[in-house]
């Protein structure tokens, strides 16, 4: 499934612009032993809904010849979120789950942006107030949008 978000053909141009992308970063990160200190990542996945038996709470007594109990295969409920998740080398900086059949569209992004400037002006004051930290993103149409 996610192979088609890889693109396969790449133009020349696309092809120079990744490499100079590439040895950008390269060149930040040996000259700057602290640069992916300063990189916050994140990413968003689809989160479902369990009700998870403990195995005490799904043990049963039998006699020898009675037959072994069916069980249930636990399936994927109904329930689904969509969970956008940001990190950093500390750990969580900021969560947030998209309201009920809502998907991430660019004006989604956006808010969710928002909260997460919001939450690194709290959790992580020492880079906020330096403002020198950098978000890293995947290109999906709603991180690559021009608004974003």
């Amino acid at each position: 499934m996610v192979a088609k978000f890889v693109p396969r053909l790449l133009s020349q141009e696309q092809k120079e612009f990744c490499a100079a992308v590439a040895q950008d970063l390269l060149e930040t990160a040996n000259n700057d032993p602290d640069f992916l200190k300063k990189v916050i990542t994140g990413d968003e996945s689809w989160v479902y809904g369990y009700d998870p038996e403990t195995k005490a709470q799904s043990s049963q007594w039998k006699s020898p010849e009675s037959a072994r109990p069916k069980k249930a295969r636990q399936s994927r409920s109904n329930i689904e979120v969509m969970l956008t998740v940001f990190f950093d080398h500390e750990g969580f900086v900021n969560h947030e789950y998209a309201p009920p059949g809502q998907t991430v569209t660019k004006d989604y992004y956006i808010e969710v942006l928002c909260w997460l400037r919001d939450a690194v002006r709290r959790k992580r004051q020492q880079i906020w107030a330096s403002g020198d930290w950098h978000l890293h993103h995947d290109h999906s149409p709603a991180h690559s949008s021009s608004l974003v």
